[in-house]
């Protein structure tokens, strides 16, 4: 492929990892206030979140698995229309079970659409390009999510219903549009389609066996604790200073922002000079702490402030992670990309379900919980790298 082509490939494998994440970010301001026309609060709203991330556990093996022997561009389509047609039946819901099944049908397209596009950056970037393509595709995730909240609180202002249907249309939009601007490429793994597929639990099984298995345990345990933040943030604040979805929608957009600015200037320049570790390791810190803090501060500007850095630190870490997984992959993207968007699946799954019960039962404990989960994975991380690989610590993978 032209180094033409490859940018614009890049490109377009933003926007969609764009509108899939903008869709996502979309309903955090809303769902408050859209679960009580339901009668219903942070217990299911927890649920909701979690049975979204259920489906991408169970699917993500599979698209990964799939794309590296029949390619890429087939399933990131069918991920983007399958993904926005379960978004605007999440609007038309009157019943809390549609709300259950149209969230676990979005859960099932974004399977479908992000370890393919991560395999696909994989392949037409060089080891020594990987970061700064991951970062790209980070800075896409993280605009889409800081975007998606402004615009849904801005929206909800039309109606409640309004921000799910655009959200969903302008995603079957992107799936029409791959169709014809994303170039078809052969994977490096193609040569597998005549080997038996994976059941699920075969690739979780295989996946401990593969050098990059401790990072996937850090995905699910950063992802776990992270979770706890964003899946209870919105009705931590409306509970505890009754927000709006307006006011809501500030505190995740600005953080975002601040945290693509700071991704798109300055991440692959850490990478380059500290490590991906390092970064991975500094930045759980951080996390950490201001996870902790969010339940001490008041006011919305000190509200805003450590939320801002809560995200920066997250913004941080994903890049970095799934850089170090795919440079340790070689020809396995898919199934790598795959795996980590599982494993990252399942500790979206667990902690949202989890902290929504720990919401209705004490307002602070999600953000304490998270806070030790998140240590926890700093201590997994930091023990792992100093006795299996210290070079981690000093230079990038090669």
């Amino acid at each position: 492929m032209s180094q033409k082509k490859k940018k614009i490939a890049l490109l377009f494998l933003m926007f969609n990892m764009f509108i899939t994440m903008g869709g996502i970010g979309i309903i955090i301001p809303v769902l408050p206030s859209y679960l009580e026309i339901f009668g219903v609060g942070g217990q299911v709203l927890g649920f909701l979140t979690a049975i979204f991330a259920f489906a991408q556990f169970l699917f993500s093996p599979i698209s990964g698995d799939l794309s590296d022997r029949y390619g890429r561009k087939l399933f990131i389509v069918g991920g983007l229309i399958i993904y926005g047609t379960a978004q605007i039946l999440f609007g038309l819901a009157s019943e809390v079970w549609i709300l259950f099944l149209a969230r676990f049908l979005s859960g099932f397209g974004a399977a479908f659409i992000m370890p393919p596009v991560m395999a696909y950056v994989a392949d037409i970037t060089t080891v020594e390009e990987r970061g700064k393509g991951m970062g790209m595709i980070g800075a896409a995730i993280s605009l889409g999510f800081m975007i998606g909240p402004g615009l849904g609180g801005f929206l909800s202002k039309v109606n409640l219903h309004f921000p799910f249907y655009l959200a969903g249309i302008v995603a079957i939009i992107a799936g029409i549009l791959s169709i014809i601007v994303l170039p078809s490429i052969k994977p490096q793994n193609s040569d597998t389609n005549s080997q038996p597929r994976e059941n699920l639990i075969s690739q979780l099984v295989r996946s401990v066996k593969t050098p990059y298995f401790i990072l996937l345990i850090v995905v699910f345990t950063f992802s776990f604790g992270i979770a706890n933040f964003q899946a209870t943030l919105s009705m931590f604040l409306t509970i505890k200073f009754d927000y709006s979805p307006s006011d809501i929608a500030i505190v995740v957009t600005l953080g975002g922002l601040s945290g693509v600015i700071l991704q798109m200037f300055i991440i692959n320049k850490l990478f380059k000079k500290y490590g991906e570790m390092k970064v991975i390791l500094v930045n759980l810190v951080v996390a950490a702490a201001t996870m902790l803090l969010m339940i001490y501060v008041s006011g919305f500007f000190m509200i805003l402030l450590i939320s801002t850095l809560f995200q920066i630190a997250t913004v941080f870490i994903r890049p970095a992670v799934n850089t170090l997984i795919s440079k340790f992959a070689g020809a396995d993207q898919g199934f790598a990309a795959g795996m980590n968007n599982a494993y990252m699946s399942l500790g979206n799954m667990v902690g949202p379900a989890l902290a929504g019960i720990l919401l209705e039962w004490k307002l602070s404990s999600p953000f304490i919980f998270g806070t030790f989960i998140l240590l926890g994975c700093y201590a997994l991380a930091f023990g792992w790298t100093r006795k299996k690989a210290p070079s981690l610590m000093h230079a990038e993978v090669k």
